[in-house]
């Protein structure tokens, strides 16, 4: 076989491999911003739904990944952006601010939620009782408040989030499926945070699963991570044990009736 041709058969298999994920940017209703589709058009019959929430350094080529990794698996996705209009920091004074600013308005990030949701939901490949949310750093403490105010999802999954929260979910008011991947050595989350995190969720009857990865620190599922931590001196460090690790139990939380 000729280079030439075996050149042209390797670019048809790549193209096909790429061919079938959608990605398609959404305005959100409202003037609440936008948010990124994809969807998988091999998929066959109704999967879950899953809402995709970002770090703190806002709708990046990270979180968009992320998404378009959970279409690959056969599933619609949507990367919402949680700053509302395409805000994105490199540097953490930056991302430090977005944040702060969308969390002194909770009620528009939950509508800007909803939003998504009701946008993945109509998807005629999405099975609307099965939509989970899936947060990192920030978006893991998006997610997790959700979950808290008792909004209607079949799962939630933080990966390295923020496990404090004002909200104090009373026995039952949390009707998702928790899953919470979190890197011990994270000094963003303290032990006494952990601990407090498990008691509301013992106390609200949630159904939980805790992974903990002992001497991994934050934000371990980004591959970018380590280098900005070195960057900025932060206690960033992507660990690839972890990260499959943690996706793989994703998967399984997903596919969990």
């Amino acid at each position: 076989m000729s280079r030439f041709l075996a050149a042209i058969i390797m670019w048809a298999v790549s193209s096909f491999a790429f061919a079938s994920i959608n990605e398609k940017v959404i305005e959100l209703p409202n003037e609440l911003g936008s948010a990124v589709l994809y969807s998988n058009s091999e998929a066959r019959g109704k999967q879950p739904g899953i809402i995709v929430v970002h770090e703190w350094w806002g709708l990046n080529d990270y979180a968009r990944d992320r998404a378009r990794q959970l279409a690959k698996a056969g599933y619609t996705a949507i990367a919402v952006d949680m700053y509302g209009h395409g805000k994105v920091a490199d540097h953490p004074d930056n991302a430090k601010a977005f944040m702060e600013k969308a969390m002194e308005n909770p009620q528009v990030m939950t509508a800007r939620f909803n939003a998504a949701k009701s946008i993945l939901a109509a998807q005629k490949r999405v099975d609307a009782k099965r939509i989970f949310a899936v947060g990192y750093c920030f978006g893991g403490g998006v997610v997790l408040n959700q979950a808290r105010m008792g909004n209607d999802l079949a799962g939630v999954a933080s990966f390295h989030g923020s496990l404090g929260s004002d909200i104090k979910p009373a026995s039952g008011d949390i009707k998702a499926r928790i899953l919470v991947a979190h890197g011990a050595a994270d000094p963003f989350v303290t032990p006494d945070t952990v601990a407090e995190f498990m008691k509301d969720m013992m106390n609200a009857g949630a159904d939980l699963t805790f992974i903990s990865y002992q001497g991994v620190k934050h934000s371990f599922t980004n591959p970018g991570s380590t280098e900005k931590g070195e960057k900025y001196n932060l206690p960033l460090a992507y660990d690839a044990a972890a990260d499959k690790d943690s996706w793989d139990a994703l998967m399984r939380f997903i596919k969990e009736k």
